[in-house]
């Protein structure tokens, strides 16, 4: 159930829009970035939407889609243009869809169901890792391990030490970040009431052992996730600072939803790690529902 409440929560809102994102890649132990990244991610529910019409879903959905993502790459040059796209159906028995695109091979491709668990664009990150669990509820064990009291990184970003390093014409400035290799967001924790739910992958072939995560019980969000691999060593620890929504943009203000602000992914074990900075926007007039498909693709590549 728990894992359910958190597939179907109001993460995002109906429509909402990360732009820009930047992701950095980091040497744990010197602090060097490596490389940064620079995102446009958009989220919209087809279905189960809450608050901005139409409701309860759309009329015209004949793939039956609960939820897809869309992003591209914005810049280096080397990846501009890169772009991914994920259909999740209503029948969670139903395989996520999913594309990508290739700004030096100018075409699109499917991608294969173990791809989605592959390094992304050389990241800590595999797309099965976004937002804690990018994935089919029915592809994982889930089983409660219990609740408990414990900081997690959700905050007031008003109160934080911010930059403004990316010359935001509207103002916004983004997570500053602290800690070995400046891979930890540089934010306050609050003491949240958690429920403790590990994951382990129904394919014996799957790259990792299980997850353990954190989930807020009141949003039922993933702010911390703890991946063990194969050998049950730990591997990867994955943070994602959530803001409170009217201490955000003024455009996340009154929307209820628990904003994404910065993550952090770090494997322990090459000690390496990316880190997330987001301009996150929950405003259904950024997200347009001609970008969630392969023919948008195609037209935004050329």
């Amino acid at each position: 159930k728990m894992a359910w409440n958190f597939q179907y929560g109001y993460n995002w809102g109906d429509g909402a829009a990360i732009s820009p994102f930047y992701w950095k890649y980091k040497n744990m132990n010197t602090g060097k970035i490596e490389r940064t990244i620079k995102f446009n991610f958009y989220f919209l529910n087809f279905a189960h939407r809450v608050n901005d019409a139409p409701l309860p879903e759309f009329e015209k959905n004949p793939g039956k889609l609960f939820r897809a993502i869309y992003l591209n790459v914005a810049e280096p040059f080397d990846v501009k243009n890169t772009q991914l796209l994920i259909h999740r159906s209503q029948n969670d028995l139903k395989r996520d869809n999913a594309w990508l695109y290739l700004g030096f091979q100018r075409r699109v491709r499917r991608l294969a169901t173990g791809q989605v668990t592959d390094s992304f664009l050389g990241s800590d990150l595999m797309i099965e890792d976004f937002e804690g669990y990018n994935g089919r509820i029915s592809d994982m064990n889930w089983t409660y391990k219990g609740t408990k009291t414990m900081l997690l990184p959700m905050y007031d970003s008003s109160k934080q030490e911010r930059t403004s390093e990316f010359n935001e014409s509207d103002g916004y400035t983004y997570t500053t970040y602290h800690g070995k290799g400046g891979c930890f967001p540089n934010v306050t924790y609050s003491l949240r009431k958690v429920y403790v739910v590990e994951s382990d992958p129904v394919d014996p072939n799957h790259p990792i052992g299980k997850r353990v995560h954190f989930m807020d019980a009141q949003t039922f969000t993933l702010p911390r996730t703890v991946t063990y691999d194969r050998q049950g060593k730990y591997w990867k620890s994955w943070m994602i600072g959530q803001a409170h929504p009217d201490s955000h943009h003024p455009v996340n203000k009154g929307t209820g939803v628990s904003v994404d602000d910065a993550f952090g992914m770090m494997d322990v074990q090459s000690l390496h790690c990316t880190t997330g900075q987001f301009k996150g926007l929950v405003d259904p007039s950024l997200v347009k529902k001609k970008q969630f498909s392969v023919q948008y693709m195609r037209s935004f590549g050329k």
